[in-house]
């Protein structure tokens, strides 16, 4: 049913064909520093992101917090009339 493996949309053959002219553009010295480098800012960018996760989810929490608070209140508030109401009607 597959016919080769895909890697973020690229078949086997591109990743060769890139393999390929990576090598006859750079060297294979330069191979390694390049990976290197790229690695690095992988981790960098992973890095970040974790980063920004963080703090948006140590921001959202407080406000998650409030918004419960608010639900709680508003619930026992509405829950408090309903029962206001049938004392009236049963009188």
């Amino acid at each position: 049913m597959f016919n080769s493996v895909l890697l973020f949309g690229i078949s086997g053959g591109e990743i060769v064909l890139v393999m390929i002219l990576a090598l006859l553009f750079f060297g294979s010295k330069a191979i390694p520093d390049i990976a290197k480098t790229l690695g690095k800012g992988m981790r960098e960018f992973k890095k970040a992101t974790n980063e920004i996760k963080r703090e948006i989810n140590d921001h959202s929490s407080g406000l998650k917090d409030d918004i419960n608070d608010i639900s709680t209140t508003i619930k026992k508030d509405t829950d408090q009339i309903k029962n206001g109401i049938n004392d009236q009607l049963k009188d």
